[in-house]
């Protein structure tokens, strides 16, 4: 078992359609939402979400789950547009808690070999 050092924490993510700007033309609806916890994604039961709008949201998700400066705007803008020009839904991405990880859990990479 390691020891407490090794361990970090990711803000856990909830990511919805909060929004409406116009016509919605993609396959999601006002109140989809899918939540991230490290790296595993999960969504309601029977529900889809749309692979362009989630393949655009994808690389704000690892940002946003670190613990980033408090005037930093990706501290403070919640809200992404629909990656669809055609489309006016409006996705937020909203901290929802806290999961606390071991380094040895999730990589295979010795902490040791670490590059500052």
């Amino acid at each position: 078992m390691e020891n407490a050092s090794d361990e970090f924490t990711l803000y856990d993510l909830r990511v919805e359609v909060v929004e409406c700007r116009g016509e919605m033309v993609c396959n999601h609806q006002i109140g989809d939402y899918f939540e991230l916890s490290g790296e595993n994604l999960s969504l309601p039961a029977g529900q889809t979400f749309p692979l362009y709008s989630l393949a655009a949201l994808l690389p704000l998700l690892p940002v946003k789950q670190r613990a980033t400066h408090p005037n930093d705007w990706i501290s403070t803008d919640t809200d992404i547009a629909c990656p669809d020009p055609n489309c006016g839904a409006i996705f937020r991405i909203m901290r929802t808690g806290r999961t606390t990880f071991r380094h040895g859990d999730v990589t295979a990479e010795p902490l040791d070999n670490k590059v500052d």
